[in-house]
């Protein structure tokens, strides 16, 4: 049975934040909100949990996996970023947007796309999971919670719990967060628009 933690979305307890973070190192999944949808994560270097995740989800490993970050200074170490693409991130992060970039050697093999060696990267503008990433120290592999049968993510964590319980070691309560997912912007060769979400694309000149 997983662990249920109702967490403040504008001031996390830091009790509570402090034993997440102690879950997700033990190898935990979590289930935490975001500012597009709920996400499914865990450690970036731990096998077991993406494994687990990739189960949960039905997904093979081509699917994109996204890192999430707390702040830039992380990208430049999991992430081949030059300058005019440093400034663009700046003006969109924290935000509703999931970056591909090329990744550096900092980021396991098994969490790339096996054809392309690029990663998904975001800042998120949530408090929670902001709170989470800083405590844990390092970016947390993630992916949206919607489940195979689904059309939509999951947003209501009642129902999270409900219908996974059993299958994940945590799961957050931080309020509505919405169902729309982040917008994918692929800036591994120039700027390439790969799916409209939540995020305004204006701001990359799309």
């Amino acid at each position: 049975m997983a662990q249920f933690l109702t967490i403040h979305p504008d001031n996390p307890q830091d009790r509570l934040i402090k034993q997440a973070v102690e879950t997700i190192n033990k190898g935990g999944v979590v289930i935490y909100p975001t500012d597009s949808c709920y996400a499914l994560g865990c450690r970036l270097g731990d096998k077991a949990a993406m494994e687990r995740i990739l189960a949960i989800r039905q997904m093979n490993l081509k699917h994109h996996f996204t890192l999430m970050c707390a702040d830039l200074s992380e990208l430049g170490t999991y992430a081949k970023v030059d300058n005019s693409q440093f400034r663009q991130l700046k003006a969109a992060t924290p935000g509703s947007y999931t970056f591909i970039l090329q990744a550096t050697k900092e980021v396991p093999n098994r969490t790339l796309h096996p054809k392309r060696k690029t990663i998904g990267l975001r800042v998120p503008d949530n408090q929670i999971a902001l709170a989470l990433l800083k405590e844990l120290g390092e970016p947390m592999l993630s992916c949206t919670l919607i489940l195979p049968e689904d059309d939509e993510p999951l947003t209501d964590p009642y129902e999270i719990r409900d219908r996974l319980d059993y299958t994940v070691d945590l799961i957050i309560d931080g309020g509505w967060c919405g169902t729309e997912p982040t917008t994918v912007i692929d800036m591994t060769d120039g700027v390439e628009l790969v799916r409209q979400g939540r995020g305004e694309v204006s701001l990359f000149g799309l």
